[in-house]
């Protein structure tokens, strides 16, 4: 769905001038293919999520190099789901690349056998949140008047549609919104690609490290789909801020990771509050970071975002209390739409 901005042009050697507004795929396949002799690049102009799995079972392996988390976990729960033990064939190794600045990461995972993506979430833990207060009455920054688009004249104005940040009539109704909230209160410096930063979490990007973890995934594909190598175990971080300097370690599987484990993973909570705060801690632990979670125990529905009629007849839990809801080591169940598989937790009551 991705099409290239002008900002991409100085951080790649794949999109020219004339490229922008094309499919960033289709544009870097005819690139690839036409520097590359005997070469042949099948471009797919779409979101992961819309392929299943025979789409994935074609390859031999997978390599990502995605812009959010949320992509990230959904590929990863996808390949983890695959795996029949009877069918070889059915275990796609993953190599995920991914840079931040200066600093940049790459890892190698076999799904079902070593740590996963999801199992690996705390290394990417949710941005700091602005507070509603300051996004409702008063902005001191463009980012402010995004997020506010983005939280609340969304929720007024299209409440029940889920924003698509590659949808761009989504993402120019935020950035018309934003801009007039800006004009408002006098605030400088809403763009269109400053809203797409903000609105999908995007780093600005350095050219030599992009470059540094591209060739890493490169390496680490050669290497596994021609056995010339041990490949990497399982994980490498790269930091250019203070010179050139890698460390790789090998990141153990969680026995209670909700998509590759089999344990429940403790889900600590004060007995005292409420479901709704339980609510939006998931979206903001690190472990968890779930958007618009539905929440199931052992004996009932907590709390179901849709359809309408259930989240209706569910709302007036939110405000009770969890030790009225659940007793310690009781086992819930959250699904969440941007992914798969449904989460297991444990509940650990503590002050």
């Amino acid at each position: 769905m991705d099409t290239i901005d002008v900002s991409n042009l100085n951080r790649q050697f794949l999109f020219r001038e004339a490229d922008v507004g094309k499919s960033k795929a289709e544009v870097a396949a005819a690139f690839v293919e036409k520097r590359v002799k005997g070469v042949r690049i099948t471009p797919y102009n779409g979101k992961i999520q819309d392929k299943g799995e025979d789409y994935y079972m074609q390859f031999q392996l997978v390599v990502c190099g995605l812009d959010s988390v949320e992509a990230r976990r959904w590929i990863n729960a996808t390949l983890v789901g695959m795996v029949d033990p009877e069918n070889q064939e059915s275990l796609k190794p993953l190599i995920d690349g991914g840079t931040e600045g200066f600093k940049g990461q790459a890892r190698v995972i076999l799904p079902t056998i070593s740590s996963c993506i999801e199992c690996q979430l705390n290394l990417s833990p949710p941005r700091a949140a602005v507070p509603l207060c300051t996004l409702a009455t008063i902005p001191r920054q463009p980012q402010h008047c995004i997020e506010w688009a983005k939280i609340m004249a969304w929720e007024e104005h299209r409440k029940g549609e889920i924003i698509d940040t590659d949808d761009p009539e989504h993402i120019n109704w935020l950035f018309q919104k934003a801009a007039a909230r800006a004009k408002e209160f006098s605030i400088p410096g809403v763009t269109y690609s400053l809203t797409q930063g903000v609105v999908k979490h995007i780093i600005p990007a350095i050219a030599s490290t992009n470059a540094i973890i591209a060739a890493s995934c490169c390496n680490e594909a050669l290497k596994i789909a021609t056995g010339c190598n041990p490949f990497l175990q399982n994980y490498m971080q790269y930091t250019g801020d203070a010179g050139v300097y890698t460390f790789n370690m090998e990141y153990e599987q969680s026995e209670d990771c909700p998509v590759c484990g089999n344990l429940p993973k403790d889900l600590p909570v004060d007995p005292s509050s409420t479901l709704q705060d339980l609510i939006a801690n998931l979206g903001e632990r690190a472990e968890a970071q779930l958007k618009k979670p539905t929440l199931r125990s052992e004996r009932t529905s907590l709390y179901s975002q849709a359809p309408p009629s259930l989240e209706e007849q569910t709302r007036p839990n939110l405000t009770k209390k969890i030790s009225d809801l659940l007793v310690e080591g009781e086992q819930i169940a959250v699904s969440d739409p941007a992914f798969t598989i449904d989460f297991k937790f444990k509940i650990v009551f503590q002050s």
